[in-house]
């Protein structure tokens, strides 16, 4: 299922699994952190009686528009344009105390990809953007000013990029030349950088490189360390805590916070007894993440990469 409308386009990654995950009361409270083209949203908030609520959030303008208008038929949604990571404030604007769930769809939007002027995909030619809020530090300012440190450590930390002190070296040194300000100028310097046996592995070799700029454009992976308490802590009892992830970085984070919330003693094994009294604050339903079905991964090929998480607050 495709979702779209005149301004915005966005696949609902795992929709039927988010759903049963989300394990939605007709009149609790449920946030989308992610509302994109409201696909996810649509789906809870059919889902609420009259005295449900659904809040859906997203930073960017164009998903805020479509998600608008898709949710209009609901008058137990409410669309906040903001970044998940103040899922704390925004329901404390509202005179919200607690939610019964949360969801984040971490992937970037069709919308986003394939629309060229906003500069995330390397396969269309556009100026350098990658910005989800289409504010501030863009992706042009990173190529164009900050220091080849700067760049490697990026595209090694977000990206496990083996080349990434060549491809930086090369960026400073073109820069030095002319301004790099298109994404097909950023792609040659990034395969004269990759040796040709490399490059034929793993894909198209700019797709590293795309990433660690989009992350570091965005904030990602900060907002999402500090969305995951932050929502946490907002969970009522019995909430579900939702979550899909589509490369390491993130995935890594999610396992390890959920883990944590899931833990009780941390006493040295070695102890009599515990000491520290502590008890386990949430359970982790899914033991192993869910992966889309074979059918998902032949209607949506950006799926495959996909895996879902899912938390439960005691």
């Amino acid at each position: 299922m495709t979702e779209q409308n005149a301004t915005f386009k966005h696949y609902s990654v795992m929709l039927e699994e988010c759903i049963e995950a989300l394990a939605i009361k007709p009149d609790g409270v449920y946030v989308d952190g992610t509302a994109g083209g409201a696909g996810h949203s649509q789906a809870i908030a059919q889902r609420l009686s009259a005295k449900g609520r659904l809040i859906a959030l997203d930073k960017d303008p164009d998903a805020i528009k479509a998600a608008t208008q898709r949710l209009a038929p609901y008058p137990q949604a409410k669309v906040v344009q903001s970044d998940f990571c103040n899922v704390d404030t925004v329901l404390d604007a509202l005179g919200i105390a607690g939610m019964d769930g949360i969801l984040l769809d971490l992937g970037v939007s069709s919308h986003q990809l394939d629309c060229a002027e906003r500069g995330f995909s390397y396969q269309h030619n556009a100026k350098l953007d990658m910005r989800m809020s289409q504010e501030g530090m863009s992706a042009w300012n990173i190529v164009n000013e900050w220091d080849e440190r700067q760049i490697a450590r990026i595209l090694r930390e977000y990206a496990e990029e083996k080349f990434a002190a060549a491809i930086a070296r090369n960026i400073v040194k073109r820069r030095q030349t002319s301004a790099i300000d298109t994404t097909f100028e950023l792609n040659e310097i990034i395969k004269a950088s990759i040796p040709a046996p490399a490059r034929r592995e793993g894909g198209n070799p700019c797709k590293r490189t795309y990433q660690a700029l989009r992350i570091a454009v965005n904030g990602e992976l900060e907002s999402l360390s500090q969305a995951l308490d932050a929502a946490f802590e907002k969970l009522n009892p019995g909430g579900r805590f939702v979550v899909i992830t589509f490369h390491s970085l993130e995935d890594r984070m999610v396992k390890q916070k959920f883990l944590h919330f899931a833990q009780g003693c941390i006493c040295p094994k070695d102890f009599p007894v515990c000491v520290c009294h502590q008890q386990p604050r949430a359970d982790v339903i899914t033991k192993k993440p869910i992966y889309p079905s074979e059918q998902e991964l032949l209607q949506n090929n950006r799926s495959h990469s996909a895996k879902l998480r899912v938390l439960q607050k005691r």
